[in-house]
Formats: C-alpha cells, sequence, structure tokens
C-alpha cells in the first residue's frame, strides 16, 4: 500500500526506493523525489554553514578574547576545520560557496552574532579579517 509523502515522509521515502529498485518508474512521485533530492543539495550546505559560522565565531573569541583561551577553544576550532574540510572533500561543489561574498557575509554574520553572545563584546569587525586558506589551514590560529 503507497503512503503519501503528506502522510508519512519516512515510509514514503522507503516506498520510493522500492519502487526504483523494481525499476517501477511509472509509480514514482517525481515532484517529491526532485525536492527531496534538491533538499540534500540545502542540508550540506546549512551543514557547512554551520560549521563554518562555529569556526569564526570561535576564531574570534581567540582573537579578541586572548585571557580566556582554552584548550577546549582549541580544540573546538580544530574540529570545526576539520569538518569544514573533510564536508570540502566529500562535496567539493561546496567549495564555491567559499568564493561567494554574499554567502561569506551571511556567515560572517551569523559568526558575529554568536560570539557577540558569547563574549558580550560588541565590536566585531564588519568583514571577515581573515582570508578563508588560512582559516583552513590545520595550524592556523588569528593573530594576536
Amino acid at each position: 500500500m503507497a503512503v503519501g509523502y503528506d502522510q508519512d515522509v519516512a515510509a514514503w521515502a522507503t516506498e520510493q526506493a522500492r519502487l526504483i529498485r523494481a525499476r517501477r518508474f511509472d509509480q514514482l512521485d517525481l515532484e517529491h523525489i526532485a525536492d527531496e533530492v534538491e533538499d540534500v543539495g540545502r542540508s550540506e550546505r546549512r551543514d557547512l554553514a554551520s560549521r563554518m559560522t562555529v569556526l569564526l565565531a570561535h576564531c574570534m573569541k581567540w582573537q579578541f578574547q586572548p585571557s580566556f583561551r582554552s584548550g577546549s577553544w582549541d580544540r573546538t576550532l580544530r574540529e570545526q576545520r576539520r569538518q569544514v574540510v573533510r564536508r570540502l572533500r566529500e562535496t567539493p561543489s561546496l567549495g564555491t560557496l567559499l568564493d561567494d561574498a554574499d554567502w561569506i557575509e551571511s556567515v560572517w554574520g551569523n559568526a558575529v552574532t554568536v560570539a557577540i553572545g558569547e563574549t558580550g563584546l560588541d565590536s566585531f569587525p564588519d568583514a571577515c579579517p581573515w582570508h578563508l586558506p588560512d582559516l583552513l589551514a590545520e595550524d592556523w590560529l588569528p593573530p594576536d
């Protein structure tokens, strides 16, 4: 029995996968399949933006609150950097976002909001002061 997309998306997805494997293409819900495929790309972009936001916010905290530096901050910087690089390696098309000024501006704005909330400071730069290749270099840290 077919389950509708709006009734139970998980059951619908299982049914659509079964139909594809059975090569019963005429029974596929193509419009919703297309929506879900597009959503995979959006999800990947959201994940990259989220990780970049955390990385940038911690870089701001590192640079602008040196007296609060800790091993935890260092581990967060390293882990987020590692995850960003991994995401870019596994999904190379996401690398185009690093050249997209609007995307970078949006991620920077989100990072500033996070950094303000976590530090109480409100004097962060209007634009990212660091080069993205530096941010992604394994041992790079913001300057004092």
